[in-house]
């Protein structure tokens, strides 16, 4: 019961300390639940909705390293370089399953 407490307060802590990297976070694992449960129950809702989870988190992501980087909040990083490519590579493969979705049906 006191591990499921100190879970719990970390989660509440970290999502006042950064709400948007929180719900970055939270769309991001909803988008993760929602592709393994179209691997396993063959229905297309489950594949849009984390598509749209993903493009979401991938944007949001994208936009606040840009509003970052001209406020210059941060300096320059590797680690900021690495988000950004992996939040525009995340970003393409959405796109490309969202055209190839369309062009299925």
């Amino acid at each position: 019961m006191r591990f499921l407490n100190i879970c719990i307060n970390t989660v509440i802590l970290s999502s006042q300390y950064n709400p948007p990297r929180f719900i970055e976070l939270l769309m991001l694992s909803l988008a993760i639940a929602m592709l393994g449960i179209t691997t396993i129950v063959p229905d297309m809702a489950y594949l849009v909705l984390g598509l749209s989870f993903v493009v979401g988190a991938s944007i949001s992501i994208l936009v606040r390293e840009w509003i970052s980087t001209i406020a210059h909040v941060n300096p320059p990083s590797p680690q900021r370089f690495i988000t950004q490519l992996t939040a525009l590579l995340l970003l393409g493969i959405s796109i490309y399953g969202f055209a190839d979705l369309i062009r299925t049906l």
